[in-house]
């Protein structure tokens, strides 16, 4: 693994609908979807503009009957998958699914931090360099920014900065809601993720991630024709572009950046 201990690696959707998803998310993003190839594993690999970003995989019933639901995580790479998953545990965080190896691909874990907040740890078997998050440029249909809205954002702050070295740079005040907190990696320059206070509407702590679009506007009116709902209209963000935070059909919370024009 060519990237750095604490850099998002890869983005994957768990989905009611695997074929539903899959046209929905191209309508969107472009993406193509192409079989993993894994034995007995109905796995897609999804791809971008300039290369492999995430992967797409249907719940199973016995996902659906242990609580899992459509949601997007994200893969956090590490050095040692074993030594970092003691670590979360140490800091309060749990593993939901222990250290196992797909060959060819890498050794990973599942993990939550200690508000509930699900995401991967990995150590890939590739020396190839992953773009899923574009850190050095924008790269249509890969992911612009990663947010994580949780119950205990100074207790979220050590755990994901003992954790993987990030640290704070600069804050953004959000009135009642308290500071949204930037990220950055500790020998990286510039910055690739938020920490917020989740409002009360949102039921549980989630990270969110922001694929980049070309047209914000048309990327809304693809996302309402093809079932899914907006739940915050474009609004402009620091550099002059616009998010939008939406639900997919299947009920998978996703976000997307781009311009206006």
């Amino acid at each position: 693994m060519t990237n750095k201990h604490g850099d998002f690696i890869w983005y994957e959707l768990l989905t009611s609908d695997s074929d539903a998803a899959q046209e929905f998310f191209a309508s969107i993003f472009g993406w193509t979807f192409q079989d993993s190839g894994q034995q007995d594993t109905d796995y897609h690999i999804i791809g971008a503009t300039e290369g492999e970003i995430g992967g797409l995989i249907p719940l199973t019933d016995d996902m659906k009957s242990g609580g899992a639901r459509p949601v997007w995580l994200g893969y956090i790479g590490v050095d040692d998958v074993d030594a970092t998953a003691a670590a979360i545990v140490n800091a309060g965080g749990t593993i939901h699914m222990p250290a196992w190896d797909i060959p060819n691909v890498g050794r990973l874990a599942m993990a939550a931090d200690p508000q509930g907040a699900p995401f991967y740890v990995m150590r890939g078997a590739s020396d190839e360099e992953s773009h899923a998050f574009a850190y050095d440029r924008p790269r249509p249909g890969h992911c612009a920014w990663n947010e994580l809205a949780t119950s205990d954002r100074p207790g979220a702050m050590r755990f994901y900065g003992d954790l993987f070295g990030w640290k704070k740079d600069g804050e953004m005040d959000m009135g009642p809601m308290g500071p949204y907190e930037f990220l950055r990696r500790a020998d990286v320059e510039g910055m690739f993720a938020g920490v917020m206070t989740k409002t009360k509407e949102m039921p549980v702590s989630l990270w969110s991630y922001y694929f980049r679009v070309a047209d914000i506007d048309e990327a809304v009116g693809r996302t309402q024709a093809g079932g899914g709902q907006i739940i915050v209209d474009p609004i402009e963000i620091p550099g002059g572009e616009f998010s939008v935070n939406a639900v997919d059909p299947q009920g998978a919370m996703f976000a997307f950046i781009g311009p206006r024009k």
